[in-house]
């Protein structure tokens, strides 16, 4: 909405103040009349803000705390005495709620009304019905918003005095009009309804995650305020069979005034440079959208995919109904909810008329696809007294947020597959609710998203991905991006921590079931892509002798990672999503931004070095502290490398200061 600003000094038709004396009970009361116009018709919403070069009383802790319709009058002080600014005539005379008495009428207006005034609080205070009064004044502020409105979109000025007009009014394209009272100032906003009404149809572009060039047709209708519908094909993935018969192609970005194609980036440019922009829009979407054009995602629906089923699931389902499952004493540890090998053997020989080499073999193959485990991780499946339990019965169950009342018995889809969809589906949610440059994030509005809610569906199929099919540098962003995304869950799900104490157990309680072991913030940081190391003040490794994961495990320790590692905070880095090919630039890339940013400042007087905390806390991972910033001029900017080059040249000392680290959500 284009904004005007007028201001009005001395309005005309003000009347002057009217300072009234009186005397009771040896004190002075001072009244200031308030002052009432007759000039231009101004429409739209009122807005009060303390003037200036008001005497409205500054000293009152609530005085911002007030809303609009919640004033009635303004009460300056003049030379120590408080001022009654009365309401002007036209208002409602307020009443006084039941239970509440009012001294005999003040000062008069011009059409003999008085506005009654109700006793001090220590003189009626007993006669006081706190819930009337309550009542009263919502009442009568919504009462007085009204009729102020209505009052001051009849003001007229004098149409002759173009002296006034030029001097007293001062308008601009902002569309707020700004005039003084004494004791307030008062801003109209004037509401242009013009672009609202001639835009009756619907904008559309499809759309894919990280396309440069729907960024640039997304940005160029944020900036116009112009709505429109993305239709990202990434995340509908059956709109692009839509696109294509639309199109005849599948590229992006195709714009869709109504139902008509309007064409891509380059038509848009165009378009936009030839100045004719508006005028196309106007004509295109001067009336209501047909149902032929594309329509808007629908919140709820998912697209119907073939989901191949387990060939291991009739097995299984047979398995959960007649195995004896029970807490068993073992290794002197009470075993919640297990079975004994020997005894998922006799069932397997009875029910499907098979050999014992043959069930063990069975028994084999359902470890293997995380089915069933070991209670202690020992063995993949043996015939005797060994002791297993369904996947869906593991203790950690309850603090994966990954499982929704049973596990994903569905052919488990290849890890680097399932991967690229979180990648695709967490950029499409970015591009929308988070800033430019990833700092800032809208977690309220992902948790009410449908790209959101169709992430919550994927991540069931974590629960059996084969890991160790991944390359290193395909495992890399596998886990990068999916740290990044569980971060965003967890602040959606159980909310922000606000300090390192409460961040300890916030990265180690929020959990997903991926692969068929339970893994959270933290073993993912320390664990798979710092190759096993203590976290930071912790004196064990998040993975113990023996355990599963450690097939996972990255064998070496990429620094970089600390710079594409985002935990909600805004110190840590931007909030991104990385792809296998290119994991190296893009790591890369998130180190130079983060350092040219904040991560890191040279004061060349002091000779000392500002880095960012997170160095600290990992100093393991980035060597010794000159190495360290002879390693850090590679991602900066050519001032700061100049300076640190300087520093590090001249043989002189030179220090280094870690900076504090904000703990605050980044939305």
């Amino acid at each position: 909405m284009e904004v005007i600003n007028r201001e009005l000094l001395k309005p005309a038709g003000e009347e002057k103040l009217g300072i009234k004396e009186t005397e009771s009970n040896g004190v002075v009361d001072k009244e200031i009349i308030k002052t009432r116009y007759e000039n231009e018709n101004l429409s739209s919403s009122v807005r009060f803000s303390p003037s200036s070069n008001s005497n409205v009383n500054q000293d009152d802790p609530a005085g911002d705390t007030t809303k609009p319709e919640d004033i009635i009058a303004v009460t300056p002080k003049i030379n120590g005495y408080k001022q009654t600014i009365q309401p002007d005539f036209h208002l409602p005379k307020p009443e006084a709620p039941p239970g509440l008495s009012s001294s005999p009428p003040s000062q008069p207006y011009e059409n003999g009304d008085a506005v009654a005034r109700s006793k001090s609080l220590s003189e009626s205070f007993t006669a006081v019905d706190m819930p009337s009064i309550g009542k009263f004044i919502k009442e009568r502020s919504n009462s007085l918003s009204e009729t102020i409105s209505k009052r001051f979109s009849s003001l007229k000025f004098d149409d002759g005095d173009d002296d006034y007009m030029n001097n007293k009014v001062k308008s601009f394209d902002s569309g707020v009009t700004e005039f003084k009272i004494s004791g307030l100032k008062v801003v109209v906003m004037l509401k242009n309804n013009d672009k609202e009404e001639q835009i009756k149809g619907r904008v559309s572009f499809f759309s894919r995650s990280n396309c440069r060039d729907c960024t640039a047709v997304r940005s160029f209708f944020r900036e116009r305020g112009l709505k429109f519908v993305e239709i990202n094909i990434d995340v509908y993935r059956q709109r692009e069979k839509e696109l294509i018969e639309r199109t005849g192609s599948s590229q992006v970005p195709q714009i869709f005034f109504n139902d008509k194609l309007f064409g891509g980036l380059v038509a848009l440019n165009s378009l936009r440079n030839s100045g004719g922009f508006e005028e196309r829009l106007k004509e295109m979407l001067g009336k209501k959208c047909s149902d032929d054009a594309p329509a808007p995602p629908v919140y709820g629906f998912d697209d119907h995919e073939e989901e191949s089923t387990d060939e291991m699931v009739g097995i299984v389902k047979v398995l959960r109904q007649r195995l004896p499952i029970q807490d068993r004493l073992m290794k002197m540890k009470i075993v919640k909810n297990c079975f004994a090998g020997r005894e998922m053997v006799e069932v397997l020989i009875h029910h499907f008329d098979c050999g014992r080499k043959k069930a063990v073999e069975i028994g084999k193959q359902l470890a293997r696809k995380h089915f069933i485990h070991h209670v202690f991780g020992e063995n993949d499946f043996e015939d005797g007294n060994h002791y297993y339990r369904f996947l869906e019965h593991e203790p950690f169950i309850p603090k994966c947020y990954n499982f929704r009342g049973s596990t994903n018995d569905s052919e488990p889809k290849p890890a680097v597959v399932v991967g690229q969809r979180l990648n695709k589906i967490m950029s499409a949610i970015l591009e929308s609710y988070a800033s430019d440059d990833r700092r800032h994030v809208d977690y309220a509005g992902i948790s009410k998203s449908e790209e959101f809610r169709r992430y919550v569906n994927l991540v069931q199929d974590l629960h059996r991905v084969d890991l160790l099919m991944l390359s290193q540098d395909e495992k890399l962003a596998f886990f990068l991006n999916l740290h990044n995304a569980m971060v965003i869950h967890a602040i959606i799900r159980v909310g922000c921590p606000e300090g390192a104490i409460e961040r300890r157990s916030f990265s180690s309680n929020f959990q997903y079931i991926v692969g068929g072991s339970s893994y959270s913030l933290n073993t993912i940081t320390n664990g798979i892509l710092r190759s096993n190391r203590r976290s930071p003040y912790s004196l064990v490794k998040p993975f113990g002798t023996g355990d599963k994961r450690l097939e996972v495990v990255l064998p070496k320790v990429n620094p970089l990672i600390h710079f594409g590692l985002c935990i909600g905070t805004r110190s840590s880095p931007p909030v991104r999503f990385f792809t296998s090919q290119g994991i190296e630039a893009e790591l890369k890339c998130a180190a130079r931004e983060f350092f040219q940013r904040s991560g890191m400042e040279v004061d060349l007087e002091k000779r000392t070095v500002y880095l960012t905390r997170i160095i600290k806390w990992f100093s393991g991972d980035f060597g010794q502290e000159k190495e360290i910033l002879r390693c850090i001029i590679n991602y900066l900017d050519a001032t700061k490398a100049g300076l640190l080059t300087h520093l590090l040249g001249d043989g002189g000392p030179v220090n280094i200061v870690y900076q504090d680290y904000d703990w605050s959500i980044n939305s």
